[in-house]
């Protein structure tokens, strides 16, 4: 049986797994309804102790293409307001203690990868490409990503994708730990379906209270650095290069940037 969380979130018990699908076409872009949709399915999850696992997945092409700064009346689009609200929806995603394995096709792309690392574990189709193009955005990096991505693959690796701007392809991300499985489109979601059920077999006080000693006090870390990615935020999005970024990146070409 299914169930509807707002106009974006679906939730499905298969077993002792949830699996919670968000919809938002075309691109899946985030916004804050949906990411509180997200948050607000997750912690019912949570409550009802039903579910040992949860397998997060996307509808369409695209996990997640990020953020869309381009749309009007879009609630990122609109301001600093918006990505802070959508920041603490994020913290409440963090905050889950259910173990989340998400189902990764195409782009998982700027608060994209930022919802991809709020799972344990990801699985993803050999097309998934991973980004945090904030860069090239002339933007900062946001979501948590400055301490969620260091802390799967590494310092030095995270600096490469936030200073490039580049997109990691699933076989790439594989030895790094940003993936820990491939398997082909076609048998992603029974592939990530498969990883959270053989975690689901298990006694389940001793899923939440391993999961607990794991995650330690991360949702904690992540408000803590998403308070500051949005005051660096800020005051990139008066500048140029962010004007000129955004521009860019929709037109699908390179940045003139100019030293100022």
């Amino acid at each position: 049986m299914k169930s509807t969380w707002g106009e974006n979130v679906t939730v499905a018990i298969v077993g002792h797994v949830a699996v919670v699908t968000f919809s938002r076409p075309p691109n899946n872009h985030v916004s804050v309804e949906m990411m509180s949709d997200l948050a607000d399915c997750m912690e019912a999850v949570d409550a009802g102790r039903q579910a040992r696992a949860i397998v997060l997945q996307a509808d369409g092409k695209n996990f997640c293409a990020g953020a869309d700064f381009t749309t009007p009346g879009d609630s990122v689009a609109g301001g600093m307001d918006g990505i802070s609200a959508l920041y603490e929806q994020a913290v409440r995603l963090f905050s889950i203690e259910t173990t989340i394995v998400a189902a990764v096709q195409g782009a998982a792309v700027g608060a994209g990868l930022g919802l991809a690392m709020v799972a344990d574990f990801r699985v993803a189709s050999p097309d998934a490409k991973f980004a945090a193009n904030f860069v090239k955005l002339g933007f900062h990096p946001g979501f948590g990503l400055t301490h969620t991505l260091p802390r799967v693959i590494g310092a030095h690796r995270a600096s490469l994708m936030f200073l490039s701007g580049r997109r990691v392809k699933a076989d790439e991300g594989k030895p790094w730990g940003l993936v820990d499985e491939v398997v082909p489109l076609e048998d992603l979601r029974e592939g990530a379906l498969q990883l959270a059920a053989e975690i689901a077999d298990n006694a389940p006080l001793a899923l939440l209270a391993t999961r607990r000693t794991m995650r330690g006090e991360l949702a904690a870390a992540v408000r803590e650095r998403t308070g500051h990615e949005h005051i660096q935020q800020t005051a990139l999005r008066a500048t140029d290069d962010f004007a000129e970024g955004v521009k860019s990146v929709a037109e699908r070409r390179s940045g003139d940037f100019a030293w100022r």
